[in-house]
């Protein structure tokens, strides 16, 4: 198969060293993708994941099999509509979903709304625009600190802020609606602060079955022993200690299959990857977000434990046919390390030039992300 993988960041890289190992590949092709992913595939780093035509373009000119969507923004965008509305693209197969599945990470208040209408655990919440920032208030007041405001939208990983006091909450909450992340804070989600253990779950469907992908739990802060600022990700580890089997059954009841039949109830037929941010709390789990795509850095580590032929579960997942598809993951850990510059993610020097003594070796792998060569 000819395969396009669209993304650049060290979850694409991963996928991309994934699905190289796989017999049934022809050839890869990745926009805009990154110098290290080079060593798996043609790149094509002039067009943009938000370029929907150029994409066509590149799905027409390289007669693409499969196209992979890897990032967020281009699903909330509509990409998946975009080609499929295109003449002889009707058809195509891609691993993603359209824009009305891909709601559940582009709006905060419509995965809420999804979790709320199909009984699926999360915690209490309302939502508010500016019109309503009087009751805004009174439902922080009706809160018990720490307080969590998400702005409805995409905001690049930095719309959800926790507050210590009401005072710090009341100006957050302000700033917020006053348009701090453009349209993407326009409305705003306060919700309940839940205590307990995050971990990240994956799951592969096809809009009728579903698989479950090893699952994970990433450190966000910078320094050592979770301290300091939240970044993008400072590393991932799978299997995850506290996912216990008795718990893992609990979230495929309590949240996957609701989640699934939700899905389907809703007329959304969702084809791709659904990244389900949990929330241990005494054994209970609890939905803390949706994302409609592979986590990052998490996704470093999944696909190490991946056995399985991967192309044959993209492949399935695009063309409804998940049913008897048999996934099979290592037993092995895996731990994902994020190398950054000094002063992240704060102001830091770019252009430094990276070295490494050498080749990763036969069980570990090397991804790129913000790289250049």
């Amino acid at each position: 198969m000819n395969i396009l993988l669209l993304g650049s960041g060290g979850r694409e890289h991963a996928l991309a060293w994934r699905i190289a190992r796989s017999p049934r590949l022809t050839e890869l092709f990745i926009a805009p993708g990154n110098p290290g992913m080079a060593n798996y595939g043609r790149c094509f780093p002039e067009v943009s994941v938000q370029d929907f035509e150029a994409i066509a373009a590149l799905v027409r000119q390289y007669k693409i099999d499969l196209v992979v969507v890897g990032p967020e923004v281009p699903l909330v965008g509509g990409i998946v509509d975009f080609l499929h509305r295109q003449p002889q693209l009707e058809q195509l197969l891609i691993v993603g979903p359209d824009a009305a599945g891909a709601r559940l990470e582009g709006s905060k208040e419509f995965s809420k709304g999804f979790m709320e209408r199909h009984g699926i655990p999360t915690a209490a919440y309302r939502s508010f625009d500016s019109g309503s920032y009087a009751a805004a208030i009174d439902y922080l007041r009706s809160l018990q600190p720490p307080y969590v405001l998400k702005a409805n939208g995409l905001a690049a990983g930095k719309g959800v802020i926790i507050s210590s006091s009401l005072e710090e909450a009341q100006r957050e909450l302000q700033m917020l609606l006053s348009g701090r992340f453009g349209e993407a804070s326009s409305r705003v989600v306060i919700e309940e602060y839940l205590t307990g253990i995050e971990c990240s779950v994956f799951v592969a469907t096809d809009g009728k079955d579903w698989r479950l992908l090893p699952v994970a739990k990433d450190y966000k802060r910078i320094g050592e022993g979770d301290t300091g600022p939240n970044t993008g990700g400072m590393g991932s580890v799978s299997p995850v200690a506290f996912a216990d089997a008795t718990f893992m059954q609990r979230v495929e009841e309590r949240v996957i299959r609701p989640t699934i039949a939700g899905l389907q109830a809703e007329g959304i037929d969702y084809r791709g990857f659904i990244f389900i941010g949990l929330m241990n709390v005494g054994g209970e789990p609890y939905v803390i977000e949706y994302n409609c795509r592979m986590g990052d850095p998490e996704t470093e580590s999944v696909m190490l434990r991946i056995d399985s032929d991967f192309v044959d579960l993209l492949e399935r997942m695009a063309r409804g046919e998940l049913g008897d598809y048999r996934l099979e993951e290592s037993a092995k850990y895996a731990a994902t390390v994020v190398m950054v510059a000094p002063g992240y993610p704060e102001a830091y020097p770019k252009g430094m030039r990276i070295s490494y003594p050498h080749e990763p070796t036969f069980d570990s792998a090397l991804f790129h992300a913000g790289t250049s060569r």
